[in-house]
């Protein structure tokens, strides 16, 4: 069985139709012997289209069996060199080099966690079972011992479901002669809700934190004989999402006085709006269908803020959005995004950067058919994005990376623009190859992708918007829609406080606690109750307590 696809113009609606290999060989049959029909006309003529859109995607590519498996799966990775391999010179280095005892260093990060990276653990203190501070040494019956610094670690690991429960059975007596019933009274600190904050808490953080859909919380909280029905889950996000609204409106009117923000797009299904679409399509056909969640990272003195909008409306309209709340005084923000229009279409003033790692994927893309030219680039892109990390490393001002960029990047730069427009007028490369549209793309859009060497604070890239959205995408794969647009909104709002914390350094899972709790206060107040301050505003709050 094969699948056809008949792509209208602009890819405004498709239209796809099942057909077998043996169907097909039958109308090719019949049209030796009789004209076709209109229907057998439009199977064969979509065949066609289907078999013509994908020589001409492999031509543009030139793709091999290697390369068509990554235009299907994508490349596992697009470091230099995996996209290149090793040259011989490399080769000759790292064998000169390499000594036969030589051991290979472990990478920070990869192995085991130490006992202070759990923080969020119990601590125990352990008295020792013989000795105290200052009793005499049993081993040399002289010297006194005294209580060390560090303690022995030794770190236990038990296994829980997400969500506990407790039932509380409170013992009921009752009069032989009268019938009165007497009930004990609940425990201190047990409360009259049956959820507490924390439930929310850890369901907004199973679901829009790590993509758990709330049917799958469900399963697993029943095998663990603790029930949740995915109902009640969404009634206790959705109850929480109302009291963290106000701080939710403060984090975008912080974002948007950033002095960068990065911004892009990635495809959604809604669908409530998707009917809508449908009933438009019908008066319209040519009508806008598009939904996406914009993901919009806004970074001000080393603080990062990250927001996501999920709707009708593309990154530029969201942005539009949110510049809509930032401050007159305030000059035009940087600006960091790739190169497609939707991005920067809105009613908003910026200085607009393009991502580095954008122009970069094209010479990935095509570094099998011109290995040497393409390792080329990337080993000289490679001295610029180390310079970059050398800057972030040494947490430079933004006057002082940029200084050190021009001292050191631009005259890569530079070099690199030369020899890339030398391809094209010296006639190395076919300006249509897949070499020559990477080439042409990099040049057309050299200015916004050299930023960084102009403006103090320019990013280089817009990985950071590329691992937010992430977010959004593993509840994408593992939810596969939202049902109604306030399920998105609730969704965006979760993911927006998570991520926040996580580029800040905060437990997401606390902070979510702690504001319901203190709901009625950060409502009045809500600029002392962002991710980066509201210990600071809870310490304040218990020493005014006693």
């Amino acid at each position: 069985m094969c699948e056809l696809t008949k792509i209208r113009k602009k890819g405004r609606s498709k239209k796809r139709q099942e057909l077998s290999f043996e169907e097909l060989k039958a109308i090719v049959d019949r049209a030796k012997s009789a004209p076709l029909t209109d229907e057998d006309h439009q199977k064969l003529k979509a065949a066609v289209d289907t078999l013509g859109a994908l020589t001409l995607e492999i031509e543009a590519k030139g793709a091999s069996v290697k390369r068509l498996r990554k235009l299907i799966f994508g490349a596992p990775t697009e470091k230099t060199s995996k996209v290149v391999g090793k040259t011989s010179s490399q080769e000759n280095k790292s064998e000169t080099t390499k000594t036969p005892a030589a051991k290979k260093k472990k990478r920070k990060g990869h192995g085991r966690n130490s006992a202070k990276d759990y923080e969020g653990a119990n601590k125990v203190d352990v008295p020792h079972e013989s000795f105290k501070h200052g009793d005499p040494c049993s081993e040399c019956s002289k010297g006194k011992v005294y209580r060390q610094t560090k303690p022995a670690v030794l770190v236990r690991v038990t296994g829980l479901a997400p969500l506990m429960a407790t039932v509380y059975e409170k013992e009921r007596l009752r009069c032989g002669l009268c019938g009165k019933i007497f009930t004990a009274q609940s425990p201190d600190g047990v409360g009259d809700k049956k959820y507490d904050e924390k439930v929310g808490s850890m369901i907004a953080m199973l679901k829009y934190g790590c993509g758990l859909p709330f049917n799958r919380i469900e399963k697993l909280q029943a095998n663990m004989k603790i029930p949740l029905p995915a109902g009640t889950q969404w009634g206790l996000v959705q109850e929480a999402s109302v009291l963290l609204l106000p701080l939710y409106q403060e984090l975008i009117r912080q974002a948007a006085q950033g002095t960068v923000l990065h911004n892009d797009d990635t495809t959604i299904k809604i669908l409530e709006i998707e009917r809508e679409i449908l009933q438009e399509l019908e008066n319209d056909p040519d009508g806008r269908t598009g939904m996406f969640t914009t993901g919009i990272v806004a970074t001000e003195s080393g603080r990062e803020i990250a927001l996501f909008f999920t709707g009708r409306n593309h990154a530029g309209e969201n942005l539009e959005e949110v510049l809509s709340k930032r401050d007159s005084e305030l000059g035009p923000p940087i600006q960091m995004c790739d190169s497609l229009s939707r991005n920067t279409t809105g009613d908003f003033e910026t200085i607009v950067a393009n991502c580095m790692t954008h122009a970069r994927r094209k010479f990935v893309e095509v570094a099998d058919n011109f290995p040497e030219e393409c390792e080329h680039v990337l080993t000289e892109l490679a001295k610029v994005y180390k310079n970059d990390a050398v800057s972030k490393r040494k947490e430079m001002a933004p006057e002082e990376r940029l200084r050190f960029h021009k001292e050191n990047s631009g005259p890569v730069m530079k070099k690199l623009k030369q020899w890339l427009q030398g391809q094209l007028d010296e006639k190395l490369i076919e300006p249509n190859s897949g070499l020559g549209d990477a080439i042409g793309f990099s040049l057309k859009h050299w200015d916004k992708l050299t930023l960084f060497l102009m403006v103090p604070g320019a990013p280089i890239d817009n990985n950071i918007c590329e691992r937010v959205l992430k977010k959004a995408i593993l509840h994408r794969k593992n939810a596969l829609f939202f049902k109604t647009e306030n399920g998105a909104h609730v969704g965006d709002l979760f993911m927006s406080f998570i991520h926040t914390c996580e580029l800040n350094g905060v437990d997401p899972f606390d902070y979510l606690t702690e504001v319901q709790r203190h709901a009625d206060v950060a409502e009045k107040n809500p600029t002392d109750w962002m991710p980066w301050n509201y210990r600071q505003t809870l310490r304040i709050l218990n020493e005014e307590s006693g």
